[in-house]
């Protein structure tokens, strides 16, 4: 229908009932978002993905028996195109990187802003990167000072 705006579809991955219900809660709110699926795992994730065909999956990264992190990558090889926003409270480094090298289009924290991560969806949509601020300096001093090369002490932030 000319005019119509689109409506975003949605897959939520996640192992946990009450976040995959917390999120489809907060975005059956949204007009322009509907949710085509749930999947508990990494592997659920992958054959939804490839039956539903979402315009955006939000991730948890850490489930079984698959993790975020090799679901990500199977998607990414299947549909290069896939919109991937990586969801976890988890920001070390051995689990930021691989995800964002394996193809998430954004790496947001659990205890984001309801409104931070609906816009992460609508620029998700776009793609358009979205990253929670201290993933973003992560990969800033990640760049900065690749691993395995210790920042020198003048190079650190002060508080």
């Amino acid at each position: 229908m000319p005019g119509k705006p689109d409506v975003i579809s949605v897959l939520i991955v996640d192992d946990h009932p009450i976040v995959r219900e917390g999120l489809h809660a907060l975005i059956s709110t949204e007009s322009n978002m509907r949710i085509v699926g749930e999947a508990a795992n990494g592997v659920d994730a992958v054959r939804m993905v490839r039956e539903l065909k979402p315009d955006v999956i939000l991730l948890d990264l850490i489930m079984e028996p698959m993790s975020g992190i090799e679901a990500i990558e199977r998607i990414k090889a299947e549909n290069p195109n896939a919109r991937i926003l990586a969801l976890t409270s988890f920001t070390e480094d051995d689990i930021v990187f691989p995800a964002i090298k394996a193809g998430a289009l954004g790496y947001l924290l659990k205890d984001s802003a309801p409104n931070d991560l609906l816009h992460a969806v609508h620029n998700a949509y776009q793609g358009i990167p979205s990253l929670a601020p201290s993933i973003a300096l992560k990969l800033i001093q990640e760049i900065d000072h690749p691993s395995g090369t210790p920042p020198v002490e003048s190079d650190t932030l002060t508080e």
